[in-house]
């Protein structure tokens, strides 16, 4: 490995011409000698799994199962898995790796929806922004925890947080839990409960966060989230200062060290009291088969297996666009797929053993402390940490562990774009990798100050809510649509034949099938459902402004405008009859080939390239005269 100096460094970041040549994301053993290959499989399986293993995998999915039947939520799971999961996960693998190109000039296959790609990058560039919050607040808990007694382990002088609240009570004045089990009744509904936190809920909205009252309470920035945001940035930058030549060393550590985490809190969960009463809550005993009747509970799977996997927002073609060409991304697909679904599944038993502790402590029922997102991972999760022995030890783990799941996440949301403005401009960016990811960083970091104000929460939310939403379904239609009815899945089965080598009809009939049909149609149903049952964003109990609503559909706006903006302005450049220049759109460019010659073969060689250039000039030409002949 090529040992470079704080010289090296600097001439890079600075621009020094001695080193303009010198392009430290490329290797002397990479098969792409321009854009650079990882290094060994192993690298590349790794940052794939740790982009697909995400928050959501911790922090939604064991609630999800919880919500809808529990072990018999696994079937329509793993059926949606393999009817809409896997399928679009290997083909945006195989897309990346066959052109070896990020997703905007992929979409070379297709020049008219090529504003799906650009769309795809919007996305991932809005989500970065957010995510990167997401790990400072990470970071912000992990630094906390590194004292005794946690910090939200008991209460401060606060009148309105009860460490053993007795009774909670609804607005209608039902009694929704009693903590001490005794004979108590709710008051009359004609008196309104008191709003009671937990330590930890306090904690969170009154030290964490310092919560205003709404999004139109701005506040000023937090500080101290503020300067774990700036550590958070530093880190990603640092990590993807070479690329995937750097990255692709840390995911060595940063995608497996949450698999331990997960295994010493899940022994360590299973072993206390109350145990077995969370995780048959999860997926034991309590399973409801019942559920299986409701399409809620498949439309949650299909979903959650959808965002699981991360499909539709770009991050897999751009890390499967540095594979080596004939890289079996078949395999690959199957692997990072199955070790997601069961890094979901695996990561329940941790969550649900310590919950079922902390519901026996507090002598009430498990679904009474269930929660989903922030509220899981920064309430009800550290509250429950800090109930056990060496509860900082416990504590710094869990969010050491968030901390590595997030990071993944980002360094291949930083990828995407890097990788897309390398793509499209070589000759400027080639050897300014290491500033144009610092450049990058430090924008989202700015971009993400916002959200790190009083009111940053709600800035969050409404992102996620919004954008990381059903508009990726939308996207990942438009791309199984224009490859499979546009470009040909035909013709997209033999690129990958050139990769992977000749396939049985039987083999590609499953995949057809798929691609053809069975897909398309279960976004559909997805989509439309998500559309109608769209509720407006809340947190908690705070509504938003119609401003921030509003806010919120531009985001949609801007990110989906791409794709028609696209499409005209290419429309407006093609030459010929409106007819024509459409034809031209739907058919793959000159530029549209695997990315070196080598590998090119009969299908794309120059020659044909040259002659499919002059017969579409003859073609052009005829039109042209025949036009003038009208005139």
């Amino acid at each position: 490995m090529r040992k470079y100096g704080w010289n090296t460094f600097k001439d890079l970041i600075f621009r020094n011409p001695s080193v303009v040549e010198q392009d430290l994301h490329v290797d002397d053993g990479d098969e792409n000698t321009e854009r650079g290959n990882w290094a060994n499989k192993k690298e590349y399986i790794l940052s794939m799994i740790g982009y697909a293993v995400g928050l959501g995998n911790i922090w939604r999915f064991p609630y999800l199962a919880y919500k809808n039947g529990g072990g018999a939520f696994l079937i329509p799971y793993f059926t949606m898995l393999v009817l809409t999961g896997i399928p679009l996960f290997f083909l945006e693998s195989a897309l990346g790796q066959f052109c070896s190109q990020g997703p905007i000039n992929l979409w070379r296959a297709v020049p008219i929806l090529q504003g799906v790609g650009v769309a795809m990058v919007m996305v991932t560039l809005i989500v970065s922004i957010y995510y990167n919050v997401i790990i400072a607040y990470s970071l912000y808990y992990m630094f906390a925890s590194m004292q005794f007694p946690l910090p939200w382990s008991s209460c401060s002088s606060n009148s309105s947080c009860s460490d053993t609240p007795t009774v909670y009570c609804n607005v209608s004045g039902v009694l929704m839990a009693n903590w001490t089990q005794e004979n108590i009744t709710c008051p009359s509904s004609s008196i309104m409960p008191v709003s009671v936190q937990t330590p930890s809920e306090q904690y969170w909205d009154r030290v964490a966060l310092q919560r205003s009252s709404g999004l139109d309470e701005t506040g000023p920035v937090v500080w101290h989230l503020a300067l774990c945001l700036l550590l958070s940035s530093i880190i990603v930058a640092a990590a993807l200062i070479r690329g995937i030549k750097s990255s692709g060393k840390v995911v060595y550590f940063t995608a497996t060290f949450p698999y331990v985490v997960i295994v010493i809190l899940l022994i360590r969960g299973v072993t206390l009291e109350g145990a077995r009463d969370g995780i048959e809550f999860y997926i034991g005993s309590q399973s409801n088969l019942t559920k299986l009747t409701e399409a809620e509970v498949w439309k949650d799977a299909a979903t959650q297996t959808f965002y699981s996997l991360s499909v539709g927002w770009g991050g897999v073609m751009t890390l499967a666009s540095y594979n080596n060409f004939h890289n079996n991304v078949f395999k690959d697909s199957f692997v990072v797929s199955l070790t997601n679904a069961g890094t979901s599944v695996f990561a329940g038993f941790a969550i649900f053993s310590i919950l079922g502790h902390m519901a026996h402590i507090y002598k009430m029922p498990v679904g009474e402390v269930v929660k989903e997102g922030f509220g899981l991972a920064f309430i009800a999760y550290p509250d429950a940490l800090s109930k056990l022995p060496i509860s900082p030890l416990w504590s710094i783990l869990f969010f050491f562990m968030l901390l590595t799941v997030g990071l993944d996440s980002q360094f291949a949301g930083i990828e995407v774009i890097t990788t897309c403005l390398l793509d499209a401009f070589p000759k400027l960016f080639k050897s300014k990798h290491a500033l144009l990811t610092l450049t990058t960083s430090s924008i989202l970091y700015l971009l993400g100050l916002p959200c790190v104000t009083r009111a940053g929460i709600y800035w969050v939310t409404l992102i996620d809510q919004f954008v990381a939403s059903w508009v990726l379904l939308f996207l990942a239609l438009l791309e199984v649509a224009g490859v499979a009815y546009i470009y040909g899945g035909n013709r997209f089965i033999k690129d990958i034949e050139m990769m992977l080598g000749k396939k049985t009809f039987a083999f590609w009939l499953w995949w057809r099938a798929c691609w053809f049909f069975i897909s398309p149609c279960i976004i559909v149903v997805i989509l439309v459902w998500s559309v109608i049952t769209f509720v407006p964003p809340t947190y908690g109990e705070v509504p938003y402004p119609p401003w921030g609503l509003a806010l919120g559909w531009l985001m949609i706006a801007f990110i989906l405008l791409w794709i028609p903006a696209v499409a005209v302005y290419k429309l407006i450049k093609a030459k010929g009859n409106p007819w024509k220049r459409l034809k031209s759109l739907c058919s793959p460019s000159d530029k549209w080939h695997p990315y070196l010659d080598v590998h090119r073969g009969e299908r794309y060689s120059e020659e044909r390239c040259r002659h499919r250039k002059s017969h579409n000039n003859k073609q052009q030409i005829n039109v042209n005269v025949i036009s003038s002949s009208w005139l």
